[in-house]
């Protein structure tokens, strides 16, 4: 598979103003140059800003913790082989509180060794992402330890970045460097 781009992240011309001042904030927050992944969606300025409210709603914006959000994430990323996700989210999961050793398991998979609620979390993202589906125990397990509302957050987060890392995984879109 090519590691080349196949679409680019934008300039300052291709995104506009707005989506490359967001970018290049959001660099300056991560210590990294302006995400690709803002440059590169941004291409597509009306589709860029309707995902960017939706994926904001369910992370920083939802009601699941950040610790559980990033638990979530780096398992999705780490099952779809997104690169680019691995490395934004290893960071965004160290400040959110998991450790190196937390984020080593997580990646490499299985559910040994986690505390009963990271392990329903887990165990969700896996099943989601193996079947596209919850079977009722696994729902179950899920709505003991969340509510209806957040156990609806924890499925969107899953697909969410499931479809996100597909994307980036289809335009080739490459880890961001740290800025320097």
């Amino acid at each position: 598979m090519s590691t080349e781009p196949r679409v680019a992240p934008g300039t300052w011309r291709q995104t506009g103003p707005f989506v490359a001042a967001f970018a290049y904030a959001a660099g300056r927050v991560a210590g990294t140059e302006s995400p690709a992944v803002f440059r590169t969606l941004g291409r597509n300025r009306g589709l860029f800003w309707g995902w960017l409210h939706f994926a904001g709603r369910m992370m920083p914006g939802g009601r699941l913790p950040r610790r559980e959000s990033e638990l979530l994430i780096l398992r999705v990323a780490t099952a779809c082989g997104s690169d680019y996700e691995l490395a934004q989210h290893r960071t965004l999961a160290r400040r959110a509180g998991l450790t190196k050793d937390e984020i080593a398991r997580v990646e490499a998979g299985g559910l040994d060794g986690w505390d009963p609620a990271d392990r329903t979390l887990l165990a969700a993202a896996d099943e989601l992402l193996a079947t596209e589906d919850l079977s009722d125990d696994g729902w179950a397990a899920l709505v003991a330890d969340h509510d209806e509302r957040t156990a609806i957050e924890i499925v969107m987060i899953v697909a969410h970045y499931r479809m996100l890392a597909t994307a980036l995984r289809t335009f080739r879109v490459q880890p961001d460097r740290p800025r320097s």
